[in-house]
This record gives C-alpha cells, structure tokens and sequence, in this order.
C-alpha cells in the first residue's frame, strides 16, 4: 500500500528534515567540530573546484572561491530582512530559480524553513551554513561551506544588491549541490524551485485561454500564500532572453509579487506587479514606473502602491496588457484547494513511486497501444463524495525524479502525463485489449517536458485505474505520484503481488504406454546416455538442440549450456547433476507447452518475442511478478530491440519455475500458492 497522509493549510511530506551529508552529520555537529577546533568548514561533499561549476565545459574564466569575510569588511547573512530586492541575477541561467526565491521571500513563514535562522557572520561563525529543501515528499537539511564563487573580488552567480548580505548567494550553492553543480541549475520552471521550497502542488494557466476570472484566482492565490511567477514563450532557441521593444525579456522567468485594483478616472483598474530577476530591465508600457498613467489616481494611493519604486527589475501594468504580452502563469499552492471556489478542504494524501524502464514498463502513451498496457497502473477507490456533494475532488500531480543530477549523463526531462480510466473489480495488472476497447475518464491535457504534470478532476465515486507514462516507448525515468483526495481514498499499484500457482506435473507414462514421440525421444536419450542411463548437462544441449532443430516453427542458435544448467537444475529431483529418461520426459511435457507459450508472442516468428510480453507470457505458465521483478528480468534478457530470444526466454522461465518450486517446498501451510514479499524473493533466486 502508498504512504497515506492528512494535508490541511500546510506543506507536505515529514516535517522533520533529513541529514544530507555523506558522513550523516548535522549541521549542529559539523559547526560544532569546527568550533572546537577552530577551523573554517570545507564541504568534502561539494568541494571549492571546477567540478561543482561545471560538468559539460571547461570553466570559461578564471574563478577564486571567496569567503564572504574576504570579499567585504562587515558580511551578514540578512540585512534589515530578506527582500525580493535582494535577489541579482549573476551569469548562471537560472533566472527561474531567482523567480522563486523573490516569491519565497514575500511568504515569511516558508522563508523561515528554507533559510534557517540559527546562523551568521557573528555568532558561532564557523564558515558553514544550512537550508532546507522539499524533495520527493520529505524535507532534506542541505550543508554547505561559504566559499563562494568570485572574479576579481566579486560574486559571479547569484548576489544581493547589498555588498554585504549573503544568505541568497548561499541559498543558490546549496540549490547547486543539492542537484549536482551550479551548472545543473541553468534552465527550469519557476513552480520546480517554488515547489521544492514549499512542497506545495503546482497549477499552470494558459494567459490567452485562462479563465475570464483570472486575475481573481491570482489575487486570491496571493492572499492565500501561493507563490506565483510567469514568462513569455519562445518560438525558437534564437528568442531566449531577448528583449522586445516594451522591455520584457521572452523566455525568462518572472515573479509575481502583487495584484491591486484602483480607481483611475472614474473606471476600476486592475495592476499587476512583476519582477525581473536580473534587478533590472522593466515593461516602459502604461502603469510603468514613471508613466504619466500615475498622475491620475490619488496620492496617498499611489505613494502606497510604488513604495519608492526605482529602477530595480521590479514594476507595474495593467493586467490586460499582462495577458497580451505574457503566456504563462505558475502557482504553487501550499494546499490543494481549488483557487475557484472558497471551499476550504482537509486533503488526504496517497503517494506511489515507481519507475518506467526500458523492455518492461516504459510503454509510452496510448499512441503506442502495444505497449502502453505494460505502464505501471495503480488503482485508485474513491468511496465517498464530498461533503454537501455527489462527486468526489481530486488532484494528481506526476513528478519526474532527479532529472537534473542526470544531466550530467546527457539526460534531461522526459515529456509526461497519465490518464485515469474506470476500474474493474479486480487487481490485476490490465491487459492490453482493456485499454483497446476502453476509453479514458480523465488525463492530463497535454504531455509535457516538465518535472511536474498536475490535474484537478471531480469524479463520481467508483474504481479508477490511474496510468502514469513518458510519451514515448522505451523512455526511462523515476516518478512520484501525489493524489489528492478530500475523503480518504483506498489506492494501490496494480499487480504488485508475487505470486506462483504450479501444479504438480503428472507421472510419466510407463515404458508400454509411450507414444510414438516419447519412444523416439528415448531412443535419441539411449545413444547419449552412458551406462549410468542418464544425461549430462552438455548431452542435454545436444539431445534439445537436435530435436527442436527439426521443429521448423522455432527459429533459434541453440540452447546454451547456461540454460541447459537451469533445467537440470529444475528437473533432477535426486540431486545426481543429470537427467533419466523419465525426469527428462516430465521436462518435455512443460517445454512443449513453454514452446506453444512462446509461439503465440513470436508472431512474425523471427525466434524473438517483445519483452514488453513477458509478464503476461509468464503469468500464462503460472508465475505473476510484479513490476521491480519484471525489470530485473527485461534489463537481464532483452537485447538493445527489447526482444527476448527462445534460449533467454526458456532461461527465464526455467530458473523462475526452478526457484518458484524451491520456495514452494518450504510453504509450511503447503497452499499450492507463494505469497512473499519482494526482498525475500531475490534473496531465494539469487541462491537457485
């Protein structure tokens, strides 16, 4: 079962952060080892070189790693509060990330979690600093050392307008280190960075097909503590950070930090007011910082809304004008409720995480109906509406793990999405006829090239089958799935039980009721077999590589000696390490059913079958895995064409029997069916 948890006016995940370091200490334990021994940390985990800078270049300049004390008299870590206006952008490409710390700093009480207190320049200095972090449902303790990255004495990334205040600057580094290096941070969606500060849930919104109600459900999400930002689309690569003609800059992140309405000239005006994370380069339309637009509304109304405004990145348009020049806006909510509605909501959390891997469960979108079946699936149960309604709210949120640490493999984001689909009774893993003739109840809108895919849907109460996908085949990647769900829901991932139901094989038929196949069998089996009257592992290839040879239907090299080693291993019930006649004849009754099995998914008999069929190839012979085992098995016998050959395939099949069988033996209530837990069954098949 998911982990199952309340959500109410609060950030998900434990409260309690997790030690990062790779000795498993605290923050409070490396400052306190510092302090007595009077040196200045040095973060073994994210050393001051090249490394933490870059993965993919060389560094194109010369840097020196400073400390803050090195770099300006009297350093602090806050000066006078943290302020949007603190926030520079250096010559890093992560203006989304500044985006979200601008957002953070107008919401005090996750600043407070993020940026911890307990540290500075003066008291118990010792060169080392914390932050906090939400990552994959659990908040992570970040430690870093307060080298920063310099050229001829000042800051190249991430700075405050204050020569003297540091907190942003380390915030950024250990923003780096927590996804490899600060390069890793160029890039990104602005609701990535305001998630992972919150753990809150993420919406987007379409300006030119949003909501006529728009700027109310802004409004509101600010009243509410959502953090918001926004950015205007490019048509190619040429477009990023250009600057138009009214000062906005295409495909840059912006923060959204205020929403007013005001009276001008006998009509109600709607504003807006963003900022640039650079500190600088602002829209010089109407409602622009020294527009002739503010003469016209009261004094006291305007010395209220500008506060003194200067040139700093940040300013004010009205918001019709924000529609027609910007296209998208990202909030998070630190709670799912809906920003349409006053309904406040107590919300039930179930959380899945899994993995699409390639030849087994990376099947791609229902474009690709051959495979998307293979997809891991997880069922969801939603047994009671909402309160003073019949329809039951809900959002899911796919998320995409640690795609940024993989950059440095060439890797980047995978385009999602999922699509939710009503349910049959049972658990099963469905087929792929189900999703042939079954179209679905909800889905994501688009699939999409980011972290995170979030829907809100009201659905009536009933069972519903939830599909997770990249949206092409053979694409891997990790994933965590949030639901949410005001009553509690009952969700499961599909087909997660290991189970085996073998029947006995029957006794071999005596010498004078053989057939016609069964006495040529023997006649080969006696030319090979010694005086003892049984086969060796070597005279068992040659004994099966002969007869399947004839079968034409069979298009394979030969069995190996590897696979012929399984099978005595499965069929030599008095431990002699060969085969008798009337073992090998029992063998032979399942290898002809083996080979129909295989037939059946070798349809263009090229001698391979996908290995996309595998689980439903073995659960045909008796034997259900669930996803994590059907990995192991699709990376161990799927060539680079995720086929799977008859030798890898009677292999497989052989050594999953062979230790089914052995774990049978020690079934105490002698059932006839295993039940075992993951761990204890590759425990067992790594001793078969």
């Amino acid at each position: 079962m998911p982990l199952q948890s309340t959500l109410s006016g609060r950030s998900s995940g434990s409260t309690r952060a997790v030690n990062t370091q790779s000795d498993g200490k605290s923050f409070e334990q490396l400052r306190q080892e510092c302090l007595q021994k009077g040196v200045l940390f040095e973060d073994p985990d994210f050393p001051a070189t090249d490394s933490s800078l870059f993965f993919s270049q060389s560094v194109p300049v010369q840097f020196e790693w400073r400390r803050p004390k090195e770099l300006c008299d009297n350093p602090k870590f806050i000066v006078g509060g943290a302020h949007r206006t603190d926030i520079c952008q250096g010559q890093l490409g992560d203006c989304w990330l500044l985006a979200a710390i601008a957002s953070l700093t107008l919401k005090k009480d996750a600043l407070a979690r993020v940026v911890p207190q307990d540290q500075g320049f003066d008291h118990r200095y010792a060169g080392i600093f914390h932050f906090q972090f939400w990552k994959h449902n659990q908040w992570l303790d970040v430690v870093v050392d307060d080298r920063l990255p310099s050229v001829r004495g000042r800051l190249v990334m991430l700075h405050s307008a204050s020569n003297n205040e540091f907190w942003s600057a380390l915030l950024e580094k250990a923003y780096a280190k927590l996804h490899g290096s600060y390069e890793s941070l160029k890039g990104g969606s602005t609701l990535e960075a305001m998630e992972d500060f919150t753990g809150g849930m993420a919406e987007m919104y379409d300006t030119k097909k949003a909501p006529d109600n728009l700027f109310y459900i802004m409004k509101k999400a600010l009243n509410k503590g959502s953090m918001m930002g926004c950015s205007i689309d490019i048509s190619s690569s040429a477009e990023s950070e250009a600057k138009t003609s009214s000062g906005l800059v295409k495909g840059h992140a912006y923060s959204i930090t205020g929403l007013e309405e005001l009276n001008c000239r006998g009509r109600t005006v709607k504003l807006i007011r963003i900022r640039n994370p650079w500190g600088q380069v602002e829209w010089n339309g109407p409602w622009s910082d020294n527009s002739r637009e503010w003469d016209y509304i009261d004094r006291a109304e305007k010395t209220r809304i500008l506060q003194n405004s200067t040139d700093d990145g940040e300013f004010w348009m009205e918001f019709n004008d924000f529609q027609r020049n910007y296209d998208k806006v990202e909030i998070c909510n630190m709670t799912p409720d809906s920003l349409t509605d006053d309904t406040k909501r107590h919300w039930e959390v179930s959380l899945f995480e899994g993995s699409w891997i390639r030849g087994s469960t990376a099947g791609g979108c229902r474009n690709y109906i051959d495979t998307f079946w293979t997809n891991p699936q997880f069922k969801l149960v939603l047994e009671d509406a909402d309160d003073e309604d019949d329809v039951c709210s809900v959002v899911i949120a796919l998320m995409q793990k640690n795609r940024r640490q993989l950059r440095k493999e060439g890797l980047d984001l995978e385009t999602i999405g999922f699509a939710v689909y009503e349910a049959p009774d049972d658990a099963d893993h469905q087929g792929k006829d189900f999703f042939r003739y079954h179209a679905s109840k909800a889905r994501s809108r688009t699939y999409i090239n980011m972290r995170e895919v979030s829907e809100r849907f009201t659905l009536p109460p009933g069972k519903y089958l939830l599909v997770p996908t990249t949206f092409q085949p053979h694409h891997e990647a990790d994933f965590l799935i949030r639901i949410f769900s005001e009553k509690k829901a009952k969700a499961l991932e599909m087909g997660s039980d290991v189970d085996a139901d073998l029947p006995e094989p029957p006794m071999p038929s005596p010498p004078e009721e053989e057939t016609d196949e069964e006495r040529g069998l023997r006649r080969l089996f006696d030319q090979l077999a010694g005086a003892d009257r049984a086969i060796s592992v070597r005279e068992l290839q040659q004994m099966l590589n002969g007869v399947l040879s004839r079968r034409k239907e069979i298009r394979f090299d030969g069995l190996s000696l590897s696979t012929c080693h399984s099978i005595i291993n499965l069929m030599d019930v008095d431990n002699t390490g060969k085969l008798e006649f009337q073992e090998f004849k029992v063998f032979w009754e399942k290898m002809k059913k083996w080979i129909m099995l295989f037939l059946s998914y070798d349809t263009d008999r090229s001698g391979k079958m996908s290995s996309y069929e595998l689980r439903v190839a073995l659960k045909a012979a008796g034997m259900q895995l669930n996803n994590r085992l059907l990995q192991l098995l699709g990376l161990r016998f799927a060539d680079d064409n995720y086929d799977i050959d008859f030798d890898d395939y009677l292999t497989c099949i052989v050594r999953m029997e062979n230790m089914f069988r052995v774990f049978q033996a020690l079934d105490k209530n002698n059932s006839g069916r295993v039940r075992m837990n993951i761990m204890q069954f590759l425990m067992l098949s790594m001793n078969v």
